[in-house]
């Protein structure tokens, strides 16, 4: 039969959800001769472990739907592409946390004989491919570093309240992310890697100001497309460029960088550096807690909707991954 290879694909999704919740060594169910796969599988599993015994967490259950966004046949090959949304769900001093989020993977599948097997599986991380923007990175820095005041343009902005009368509404930020963690706002343009331009649009939402300067090495703003040219801050879009914004800004939105993530509050900010060397690629917001008081966080790219703070069930995550924790002021 021409697509006998779904009996073999629909086995590999059928024991992936069983791995999200089950972090015991088992039989494969689905014939897989990717080796790189399975020993990547075999540690993850071995991490998972000590990671739930840490947050004092029993995985109940995995809920994963499965939708071929691909696919591309071939005599005896088939590349999928595939989206997982996965519910997991756990339980942690009695109560009950459910998390979700979305992946994406493109498996390979070859006939062997008379059998279909999957001889590849990579999974796309596309938080770790943030928009480069070294150069502008260095000029904000500069810039922020001998600013003394904020860039405001009131054609933009309008007159307002003055700036330190503007509270942060963190419940309205957390509102906003909890209605957009899957789906773009409209009114935005989307980005293909559009984690710091959700986190952005959370913290405007919950009241941040925006500090419209007119230069996208400069300021925190968004204008969208403006004659076909893109018209927004590096620091709206770009991960990097928000935590030298964070770090540096002195007016409008302003956070102080805490060392723990336990000293965070709803609406805070989480940056990521998977690789350990100072560059932020992925940003996240503070959108819940657990019941140990950890923090809980939506973003975008890899939609994420009340994940665990520290991203080690993430395939972007490696040993080197440093954090950057920002709690956001409480007036502006």
């Amino acid at each position: 039969m021409r697509q006998a290879w779904k009996t073999t694909l629909y086995a590999y999704v059928e024991q992936h959800n069983r791995h999200e919740v089950d972090e015991r060594p088992q039989a494969l169910l689905t014939p897989i001769t990717d080796r790189r796969y399975v020993l990547m599988m075999s540690e993850r599993r071995q991490r998972l472990r000590e990671w739930y015994r840490r947050r004092d967490l029993e995985p109940i259950k995995s809920q994963t739907k499965a939708k071929l966004n691909r696919v591309r046949e071939t005599e005896g090959e088939v590349h999928v592409d595939l989206e997982f949304h996965v519910q997991r769900i756990g339980q942690q001093k009695g109560n009950t946390l459910i998390e979700e989020r979305l992946e994406s993977e493109r498996v390979v599948l070859v006939k062997e004989g008379g059998d279909w097997v999957i001889a590849q599986i990579e999974h796309a991380t596309p938080e770790r491919k943030p928009m480069s923007t070294l150069l502008q990175d260095k000029k904000l820095m500069q810039e922020h570093r001998s600013a003394t005041r904020p860039f405001l343009n009131r054609n933009v902005l309008g007159h307002s309240k003055p700036a330190n009368l503007t509270p942060y509404r963190r419940e309205m930020a957390v509102e906003y992310a909890e209605l957009y963690w899957n789906e773009p706002n409209p009114q935005f343009l989307q980005f293909e890697v559009d984690c710091t331009n959700y986190v952005s649009q959370c913290l405007f939402a919950g009241g941040a100001p925006m500090n419209y300067t007119g230069k996208r090495e400069l300021g925190w703003w968004y204008r969208g497309m403006i004659a076909d040219r893109e018209a927004w801050s590096y620091s709206w879009a770009v991960s990097n460029s928000l935590e030298i914004y964070l770090t540096y800004n002195q007016s409008g939105l302003r956070a102080i960088a805490v060392d723990h993530p336990k000293e965070l509050k709803l609406g805070d900010v989480i940056l990521y550096d998977w690789d350990g060397n100072g560059h932020y690629q992925h940003s996240s917001i503070v959108t819940s807690f657990d019941l140990n008081g950890m923090p809980l966080v939506n973003a975008h790219t890899t939609n994420s909707r009340h994940r665990y703070w520290d991203y080690q069930d993430s395939y972007a995550w490696t040993e080197a991954t440093a954090y950057r924790f920002f709690h956001i002021t409480d007036v502006f």
